[in-house]
């Protein structure tokens, strides 16, 4: 098997066109809004701060959903976890994605720059903690049992989480690879840039074409259940692991 040092190094980011074949909805409907709301109004500090019961409830549903029978990783996920077992230290998983898609599909590390759904945040201290059902303005905290606890969702207008060790790993990469993402939000759609600055093949894996194509070196068009354990598994044979 070949050592770490004859590997590449890559970093994939992933986003919601990953997960949509899992069955998840898409952050947005096609008119872009939900339930008649502005995604504006149920993901910003502001708009948790004006009516905060709406934007529990929004978080609530999706948390729900996300958990439903129906609702599984698919070939993609797996593939990736197929991927960083065969690369281990060597590959840098990033998702704009909240579920939690990657890790059943078998990904030990998974960097979640928008913050993770099954999970609940506190306001005062900022400790995480995993939660799998619905909270709200009335549920205490574990860590000061006040009623401080939000999304540990990163809003519109918030700081992504990881960004100095997702920029470490984007300076030293060989490989980028953007899987089912628009390239329509930033800082995430500045990554193919950064990584072609410092070098990198990068490889744009999505449904169609995103905004920011033109940056890529390599177009994989499909279904991400379909070319991404492709790709994968050329990876994989190319360097014989």
């Amino acid at each position: 098997m070949p050592s770490d040092q004859s590997l590449p190094n890559i970093v994939i980011l992933t986003g919601a066109g990953i997960s949509a074949e899992s069955g998840l909805k898409t952050f947005r409907d096609n008119d872009g809004l939900w339930e008649n709301h502005r995604v504006e109004e149920v993901a910003t500090p502001e708009a948790f701060e004006q009516n905060p019961s709406l934007v529990y409830r929004f978080y609530n549903a999706r948390r729900a959903q996300l958990q439903q029978d129906d609702v599984n990783p698919n070939a993609a996920h797996e593939a990736l976890a197929k991927l960083e077992k065969a690369f281990g230290s060597n590959l840098m998983l990033v998702t704009q994605n909240v579920d939690d898609l990657h890790e059943r599909g078998g990904s030990q590390s998974v960097y979640h720059m928008h913050g993770k759904l099954l999970s609940a945040r506190c306001a005062i201290t900022q400790q995480t903690f995993d939660w799998s059902d619905s909270f709200d303005h009335t549920t205490k905290c574990p860590c000061c049992n006040r009623v401080t606890l939000r999304p540990d969702i990163v809003w519109f207008g918030e700081m992504p989480m990881y960004m100095e060790e997702i920029y470490d790993a984007l300076s030293k990469a060989d490989v980028f690879v953007a899987i089912g993402t628009s390239g329509n939000v930033y800082p995430a759609a500045g990554f193919v840039q950064i990584a072609k600055e410092s070098g990198a093949h990068t490889i744009e894996a999505n449904l169609e074409p995103g905004v920011t194509n033109a940056l890529f070196d390599e177009s994989l068009t499909g279904p991400a259940s379909h070319i991404v354990p492709q790709w994968v598994d050329q990876l994989i044979s190319k360097y014989a692991l």
